[in-house]
């Protein structure tokens, strides 16, 4: 059986400072792309936060929100002040008879997306829709926010 043991370099061989600085920006980045990762399974590495993405077209802008797992009764879609906001809960099946998992990766909990919306849109009109656990909201934008083609006209 092997140990995880630190290991350090040995003070005899030269290191750059600029190799120092080099793995401290790494190491600063992969604390922002794995946040919380220190605090294990039961602290807050176990939130949930779906995947987005917003795409604007010439008549509306589409946020697709990935919801797998996550039941239609326990996703919320408001739209208020110019900012869309997708609430919801993926709750865990935790009904586990005989022995226990030897390794978890799925994220369970409440979670909550914004995505700010600049252009004025029509919300008598918004539409949301959910298929193979990918939610999509289709915000259309309002008379005044689609662009206009202007006729030139010859003198």
């Amino acid at each position: 059986m092997t140990a995880n043991v630190p290991v350090r370099r040995n003070a005899t061989y030269p290191v750059s400072p600029f190799a120092t600085l080099l793995n401290l920006g790494r190491d600063f980045d992969r604390l922002f792309e794995t946040p919380f990762a220190a605090l294990g399974r039961e602290g807050l590495q176990a939130a949930f936060a779906p995947a987005i993405e917003v795409r604007e077209d010439a008549d509306a802008v589409t946020v697709t929100v990935e919801v797998p797992g996550v039941e239609r009764k326990d996703v919320s879609v408001t739209f208020h002040d110019g900012v869309l906001t997708v609430a919801g809960e993926r709750r865990q099946e935790r009904e586990v008879k005989e022995g226990e998992y030897l390794r978890s990766e799925r994220h369970y909990g409440r979670f909550e997306r914004q995505v700010g919306v600049s252009l004025p849109i029509d919300a008598e009109r918004i539409k949301a829709t959910c298929k193979d656990g990918v939610l999509t909201v289709a915000l259309p934008k309002s008379a005044a926010a689609k662009p206009k083609t202007i006729d030139i006209g010859v003198n």
